[in-house]
């Protein structure tokens, strides 16, 4: 975020691949893409790629992370080495430990936690292919992967990242906007309640401009969530089909 660009990315209220300020990328998800795991999805965000796997609620090892009362959740975020035009090194970095923890406290609301006391509920998350959002992305597809799993949760949660560019306020930034942009604002929500599960900001923005991009984000979300929810509607028509 912050960097300097002679390019200008807002060109007559259109953006560099042709999106206007408030028009999200091409959203695709399916549910139940692994058949080894609990639950699973894959997810497109414009080029932004991840699938996400769940696996749980199940024995908690080792034993001492156990809790008596709730579940213990565990996100792991990892970018493939391949996602990114510079070779990622293959492991946690100091990011995608920090980015794994943003994203089990933004999914731990939504969770009936406390139905599974004395287990360990994982979500894997991988990001295949890394244009920017990917944290927003991760998060979307592990709540589709988590209610794929039959882990009961209280709703789902969308997520959502906007900014500034050139100073105007921008829907979904892509890699240059978030490179070059002068603020980002990744946000969580509960849609049905609109309940914020997250919300962080990095840049400058005044409150009225943090306000506008908040309900900017809250629109987009309701409209992630429909197609969370077809995602799986289509995967548990699919199941039966199988099951026939």
């Amino acid at each position: 975020m912050g960097g300097t660009s002679t390019e200008k990315l807002v060109i007559k209220n259109k953006r560099l691949d042709g999106r206007k300020l408030n028009e999200m990328r091409k959203l695709s998800i399916k549910a139940g893409i692994i058949p080894n795991a609990d639950g699973s999805a894959e997810l497109a965000l414009g080029e932004t790629k991840v699938i996400a796997a769940v696996y749980g609620p199940r024995e908690v090892l080792p034993k001492h992370l156990q809790k008596q009362d709730r579940a213990y959740l565990e996100c792991i975020y990892d970018m493939a080495s391949f996602s990114t035009p510079e070779r990622n090194r293959p492991g946690p970095s100091r990011r995608s430990v920090e980015i794994s923890k943003v994203i089990t406290e933004g999914l731990a609301p939504a969770i009936f936690l406390e139905k599974y006391p004395k287990t360990k509920i994982d979500i894997y998350l991988e990001i295949t292919n890394a244009n920017a959002g990917t944290r927003c992305a991760a998060m979307t597809a592990a709540a589709v992967a988590l209610a794929d799993a039959g882990i009961e949760m209280r709703d789902l949660v969308a997520s959502i990242a906007s900014g500034k560019v050139d100073g105007q306020l921008a829907l979904d930034l892509a890699q240059k906007e978030d490179n070059f942009g002068e603020a980002d604002v990744p946000i969580a929500v509960m849609p049905r309640t609109k309940e914020i599960t997250l919300l962080q900001m990095d840049g400058d923005l005044t409150k009225e401009e943090l306000q506008k991009i908040i309900q900017m984000n809250l629109k987009a979300c309701d409209e992630i969530y429909k197609v969370q929810k077809q995602a799986l509607k289509n995967s548990y028509k699919g199941a039966s089909k199988n099951g026939e």
